[in-house]
C-alpha cells in the first residue's frame, strides 16, 4: 500500500426519479449512503419528495490505485423516518471500480435501483457520476528517480502476483465486515430455490475468484471504431486470465435472458431482442458551439432523429426491434442546424460513426447500465468532432426499455406507451341528517297560511341525494323544527372534492331555504359502528338578504369499514376495506404474462385501402391496471410484458381485453378517436392450482349489432404463487366482504347505486391520466352495462336457472324409475335400502357423506385442466335474434324510432306476462296451505282437523320405523297395484282456495 494517497474518488449524487412511495402518504424523504473502501458518506434528507434532488458530492480516499477496480462502490437509499425508528430501504446500486471514469470523461449515469431481496418493492433509479482525480505526488530526486527506473522495469513482469497477495492479506485484515457481507450474500443465494438460481458455480466461488470476474466488464470489448492493444507485459496477463472468465460470462448472460427471476421476473414470457442506442451528446471540434444539433441514426430503411439541441444534452435511447432489422450495420451520424438572416435553415454533416450489428455487446439486467463512450465521427471537411453514445443489445426486461423510442409502437408516441393506472382510493360517505332549527324562508314563502314541505339536499361534486319531505305548519301533527333522522350515502374519492354542500329546499315554491358548505378535511373518519361519530350544528346561508337563513343538525363521517363495490359483483377483483387499520399482508402473489395475438381481424382502414390494427391489452385485477404497449399495423403481434399483483383474497377474478388504438390520432378538429373493443377474457383465481404455470390461448369473441364476431385469439401466461395453504383455506372461512357490510348493510338498491356511481368516478379519474385511459375502455372492463335490459341475458340467466334445476329433475325421474318399476334389480335393491335404513337409522349420515365422497373424487380425473373462458353458448349469442341486439345495444333512454319502440314494448309484455301466471301459480300453491289452516272451506278444515286427531292416535300405538317402512313400501308398490289417477292428497291439495280469484 502507498505511504500517501495520490489518488481521489469523486461521486456526485445528482438525483433520483419515480421512487417507491414509503412513508404511508404517497412520498418519501430520501437520503443516499456511499460506502467505498471502508468508508461512508450521506447526503442531506429531501424531505417527501419522489424525485429528490441532492446535487451533492462526495469524496473518498483510494488508498490502492491499482486494486481499485476490483474495489466495488455501494450505495444504498433509505427513507428517513423519525427519530427512534428505523429508515426504510429505498433501493441500492452496486458499482465495479472497473467501470470509473477519469476526470474530465465522466458523465452523469441513470442506474435503476436494485432490491434486496426478492420480496423488495423497489422502482425508481438515480443519476450519479463517479470519476477519479489522480493528485500528482512530490517530485522524487532527480537521481532516485534514474536509479528506480531501471530497477523496476525487468522486475514488472516476475513482481505481478505477489503484491496483489499481499494487498488481498491486508484488506481482509481491513475489512471482515466486507467479507463477512459477501459471505452472508453468497449464502442468501445459494438458499434460492432452483428456479431462480441456475447457475450455482458462480455463488459457491471464493471471493477471490469473485473479484477476478469483476475484471471482464472492462475487458469487453464495447463497439469502437478504434481497438487498444495492450502495451506491457502485465496487460497481457490480465488479458490471458480474463478470457476464460469471459467464457462463463456468456454463458451467465444466456442463462439470464432465459431465467432471471429474482431481478426482471421475465419468465412467462418469450424474451425480444431489442438494439439499444443511447445518445447522449457531442463534442465539436475546438468546443465551438455555433447553432443547434442533432443526431441521425440509420439502420437499413429505419431512419430516426435526436431531438434538435443547443446548449443541452440529448440523452435519449432508442430501442429497435431486432427482427424487424434490415441490415446488420448502424450509422450515427451528427448534424449541425444553422439559421441565416433570411430564416433559411441549413444542415451541415459534422461526421459519422458506423458499427457492426454483429460485434454489439450483449447486456445481461442484472448488470449496471453500459456507461457511453466518446466516438470519433469520420468526416473530410469537418473532422476532430466526437459523439458520446452507447450501443447493446438487450432485452424488453432491460431498465431503458420503457423511456426508450420503440421502433415497434411508433416512437414516442404517449398513448402507445406501457402504463400502470391506479384507480383512486373510494370511501363511503355518510350523511345523517337530523333535523333543522329556526329556520327562516324567503320572503316569498308565507308559513302562517299555509304548510310548507321541506327536503335536505346533499351534494358531493356530481352526486346529488334528497331525503324525504316533511311539512312544517302550525298543525298539532306538524313541527316547528322538522327532523327527518335519514342518512345518505355518498361514493368520496381521492384526492376528496373540497366541500360537501347541504341544502334545505321548499317544494312549495321550488325555491332553497339555505344551505352549509362541510369542509371534507373537517370530516371525521371511522372504522366500525361501535362509536358514532359527533352531530354538529351548520348554520344555513340563504340569498343576500338573508345571511342567516337557520340552522341544521347533521352528522357526517367517512366509514373506512366499507369497501366501496366498483365492479360488478359476479367479477370483483378485490374486497379490501378502505381504512389502512384493516389492511392485510396478501396470501399470495399473480404473475400474468401477455405474450401475444394471433389472427386478428382488421378493424379499420389504413390509407384507405388496406385494412390494420393496432392491439395493445389491458389487464386489471384490484385498484392496479395494466396497459401493454401498441403494437401498430400487425395483425399477430407480441407483446411479451410481464406482471404482478398482490393478492388478498383467492376468490377474485382477473379481467383482460384486448382493444384497437384509435386514440394516437386526431381527426380535423384535433380531438382524438375511440378505442374499439376486440374481445375479453376473465381469470377466476380460485380454479388456478398454486405455483403451476398455465399457458394457453383464449378465443377473442366481441358482441357487435351485427352478431357475435371472432375477433382473433390471444395468448397469456397465469400462475398464481402462494406461500402459506394455511392463510389460503383459511380465506375461504373468512366473509366476502369486511364486516360493516353484515353489521350495517346498505340496501340492495342503494348499493346498485352507489356500484354504479363509483364506475363513474374511475372512468371520469382514469380518463384524465396522461395518457388516458379512455372512457370506452373502462366502461368495458368494469361491464358498467349489466343492469340494462337484455333480451339475450335473460334467456341466458333462465336457462342457466333450468340447468340447476335440471339435476333435481334427474333424480325426479330416476326415483319415478324406481317407483314404476322400470328396471327390477334396481328397485329391489332400492327395497333392501329402505329395510337398512330404516333399522340402522344411524348409518344413514355416514352413508350420504361417504357418498358424496366418492362421487366427487371419481370426478377428479375429469377436472377442467385449463381456466374456462367466456363461452359464447352459455352467453346465447348465437341463438339472439338481430332486433333483440339492436335492443341490447340501445342506449338509455332510447334513441329507436317510435314504431321500433312499440314492437319491443310488446314483445316485453308478452314475456311479462308468462313471468306473471308462473308468480300467480306459484303464490296460489302457498294459499291453500294457508287457507287449510284460516277455515276459508270449512268443510276442507273439518276434514284436516280429523285427519290429523286419528293420525296422533295412530301414531301413539304404531312405532315411528314400521310408519317409516310402510310409507316406503307403498310408495314402492308395483304398478300392477297402482291406479292412473291422481292420488287422494293431490286432489285435495288442488280443491283447496286461493285469492286468485280476488284479484281484480
Amino acid at each position: 500500500m502507498a505511504e500517501s494517497c495520490n489518488r481521489k474518488l469523486i461521486v456526485e449524487v445528482c438525483n433520483a426519479k419515480n421512487l417507491m412511495p414509503k412513508d404511508g402518504q404517497g412520498t418519501a424523504s430520501a437520503y443516499v449512503i456511499v460506502d467505498f473502501d471502508g468508508q461512508r458518506r450521506r447526503t442531506k434528507t429531501k424531505f417527501r419528495d419522489l424525485n429528490p434532488q441532492w446535487d451533492e458530492r462526495l469524496e473518498f480516499l483510494v488508498h490502492d490505485a491499482e486494486s481499485m477496480p476490483t474495489e466495488i462502490l455501494e450505495i444504498n437509499l433509505y427513507n428517513d423516518k423519525k427519530t427512534g425508528k428505523r429508515s426504510t430501504f429505498l433501493g441500492k446500486v452496486k458499482i465495479a471500480g472497473s467501470t470509473f471514469a477519469k476526470v474530465g470523461s465522466e458523465s452523469s449515469v441513470y442506474y435503476p435501483l436494485e432490491k434486496r431481496s426478492v420480496f423488495s418493492q423497489i422502482k425508481g433509479e438515480i443519476g450519479l457520476k463517479v470519476y477519479y482525480i489522480d493528485e500528482d505526488p512530490p517530485a522524487p530526486a532527480p537521481e532516485a528517480a534514474a536509479v528506480a527506473e531501471p530497477a523496476t522495469k525487468p522486475e514488472a513482469a516476475v513482481e505481478d502476483k505477489p503484491p496483489e497477495k499481499a494487498v488481498g492479506e491486508e484488506k481482509k485484515e481491513e475489512k471482515p465486515a466486507t467479507v463477512e457481507g459477501k459471505k452472508e450474500e453468497e449464502k442468501h443465494k445459494e438458499e434460492k430455490p432452483p428456479e431462480e438460481n441456475t447457475n450455482p458455480k458462480p455463488a459457491e466461488a471464493p471471493p477471490a475468484a469473485a473479484a477476478v470476474a469483476a475484471t471482464p466488464v472492462e475487458v469487453q470489448n464495447p463497439p469502437l471504431a478504434q481497438s487498444d492493444k495492450p502495451s506491457n507485459a502485465k496487460d497481457k496477463t490480465t488479458v490471458t486470465e480474463t478470457k476464460t472468465q469471459e467464457l462463463r460470462l456468456n454463458e451467465h448472460e444466456l442463462r439470464s435472458l432465459t431465467s432471471d427471476r429474482s431481478r426482471s421476473a421475465y419468465d412467462l414470457v418469450d424474451r425480444m431482442p431489442f438494439l439499444y442506442v443511447r445518445v447522449l451528446k457531442a463534442k465539436r471540434a475546438g468546443n465551438v458551439s455555433n447553432g443547434s444539433l442533432y443526431a441521425k441514426l440509420v439502420i437499413g430503411t429505419h431512419s430516426i432523429k435526436t431531438k434538435s439541441q443547443a446548449d443541452k444534452d440529448w440523452d435519449q435511447v432508442f430501442a429497435f426491434d431486432k427482427e424487424g432489422l434490415n441490415s446488420t450495420s448502424l450509422e450515427v451520424s451528427v448534424w449541425s442546424e444553422e439559421k441565416k438572416e433570411n430564416e433559411e435553415c441549413t444542415e451541415n454533416c459534422l461526421g459519422t460513426v458506423s458499427f457492426d450489428l454483429q460485434e454489439v455487446p450483449k447486456r445481461v439486467p442484472p448488470d449496471s447500465p453500459l456507461a457511453p463512450q466518446w466516438y470519433s465521427l469520420e468526416s473530410e471537411k469537418l473532422p476532430g468532432n466526437d459523439v458520446m453514445l452507447a450501443v447493446w443489445i438487450g432485452t424488453q426486461a432491460d431498465e431503458a426499455f420503457q423511456e426508450a423510442w420503440q421502433s415497434d409502437s411508433g416512437g414516442l408516441i404517449p398513448e402507445t406507451r406501457a402504463k400502470v393506472y391506479l384507480s383512486p382510493k373510494l370511501w363511503y360517505l355518510r350523511l345523517t341528517v337530523i333535523q333543522t332549527q329556526d329556520l327562516q324562508p324567503g320572503s316569498g314563502s308565507e308559513p302562517k297560511v299555509r304548510s310548507p314541505e321541506l327536503y335536505v339536499k346533499g351534494q358531493l361534486g356530481a352526486q346529488l341525494f334528497k331525503t324525504g319531505r316533511t311539512s312544517v305548519g302550525l298543525s298539532p301533527s306538524s313541527s316547528a323544527n322538522p327532523t327527518w333522522n335519514e342518512d345518505l350515502v355518498f361514493v368520496a374519492a381521492e384526492p376528496f372534492e373540497p366541500f360537501l354542500v347541504v341544502t334545505v329546499e321548499d317544494v312549495t315554491n321550488g325555491c332553497s331555504v339555505g344551505h352549509a358548505r362541510i369542509q371534507m378535511s373537517t370530516v371525521e373518519r371511522r372504522i366500525d359502528d361501535r362509536a358514532e361519530p359527533k352531530s354538529r350544528w351548520f348554520n344555513l346561508v340563504g340569498d343576500e338578504t338573508r345571511p342567516y337563513a337557520g340552522r341544521i343538525h347533521v352528522r357526517v363521517c367517512l366509514e373506512g369499514g366499507y369497501h366501496v363495490l366498483d365492479e360488478a359483483a359476479h367479477v370483483t377483483s378485490d374486497v379490501r376495506a378502505a381504512a389502512k387499520q384493516f389492511a392485510k399482508s396478501p396470501i399470495g402473489l399473480l404473475e400474468v404474462g401477455i405474450r401475444g395475438a394471433t389472427n386478428l381481424l382488421p378493424v379499420k382502414t389504413k390509407d384507405g385501402t388496406r385494412g390494420t390494427t393496432d392491439a395493445y391489452v389491458v389487464a386489471k385485477y384490484g385498484p392496479k391496471w395494466v396497459r401493454t404497449r401498441t403494437i401498430l399495423d400487425r395483425f399477430n403481434p407480441r407483446w411479451n410484458e410481464q406482471y404482478t399483483w398482490d393478492v388478498y383474497d383467492p376468490c377474485t377474478v382477473l379481467t383482460i381485453g384486448v382493444f384497437d388504438n384509435g386514440r394516437y390520432k386526431r381527426d380535423e378538429a384535433g380531438k382524438p378517436g375511440k378505442d374499439v373493443r376486440v374481445g375479453k377474457i376473465r381469470v377466476r383465481l380460485s380454479t388456478l392450482d398454486t405455483n403451476r404455470v398455465y399457458l394457453n390461448s383464449y378465443s377473442l369473441t366481441v358482441l357487435l349489432p351485427g352478431g357475435a364476431k371472432k375477433m382473433g385469439e390471444i395468448e397469456i401466461a397465469v400462475r398464481f404463487t402462494c406461500s402459506s395453504w394455511l392463510n389460503l383455506i383459511q380465506a375461504y372461512a373468512t366473509p366476502m366482504l369486511p364486516r360493516m357490510h353484515y353489521v350495517r348493510p346498505l340496501g340492495p338498491a342503494q348499493q346498485d347505486i352507489l356500484r354504479h356511481t363509483a364506475m363513474r368516478i374511475v372512468t371520469a379519474r382514469l380518463a384524465r391520466s396522461e395518457p388516458p385511459l379512455g372512457q370506452e375502455v373502462v366502461q368495458f372492463m368494469l361491464d358498467t352495462d349489466t343492469h340494462v335490459w337484455s333480451m339475450r341475458r335473460s334467456k341466458a340467466n333462465w336457462f342457466r336457472v333450468v340447468g340447476c334445476l335440471t339435476r333435481a329433475a334427474t333424480l325426479a325421474r330416476w326415483l319415478d324409475g324406481i317407483r314404476t318399476w322400470a328396471h327390477t334389480p334396481t328397485t329391489i335393491l332400492v327395497h333392501v335400502l329402505l329395510v337398512a335404513v330404516v333399522l340402522c337409522p344411524h348409518l344413514v349420515l355416514p352413508t350420504v357423506f361417504m357418498y358424496a365422497f366418492l362421487i366427487v373424487a371419481l370426478r377428479f380425473r375429469y377436472r377442467q385442466r385449463v381456466p374456462q373462458n367466456m363461452d359464447p353458448r352459455l352467453s346465447y349469442v348465437d341463438v339472439v335474434g338481430p332486433d333483440e341486439l339492436d335492443e341490447e345495444f340501445d342506449g338509455f333512454p332510447t334513441s329507436r324510432p317510435s314504431e321500433v319502440v312499440r314492437i319491443r314494448y310488446d314483445r316485453l309484455r308478452a314475456l311479462a306476462g308468462r313471468a306473471q301466471t308462473l308468480l300467480g301459480d306459484v303464490a296460489a300453491q302457498g294459499e291453500r296451505l294457508e287457507a287449510l289452516f284460516n277455515w276459508r272451506d270449512p268443510r276442507a278444515t273439518w276434514i284436516f282437523v280429523v285427519l290429523c286427531l286419528v293420525a296422533s292416535l295412530v301414531f301413539y300405538a304404531v312405532p315411528f320405523k314400521l310408519f317409516v317402512l310402510g310409507s316406503g313400501f307403498y310408495y314402492l308398490r308395483h304398478p300392477r297395484f297402482r291406479g292412473d289417477m291422481p292420488s287422494v292428497p293431490v286432489n285435495f291439495v288442488r280443491r283447496l282456495p286461493s285469492l286468485s280469484d280476488q284479484i281484480l
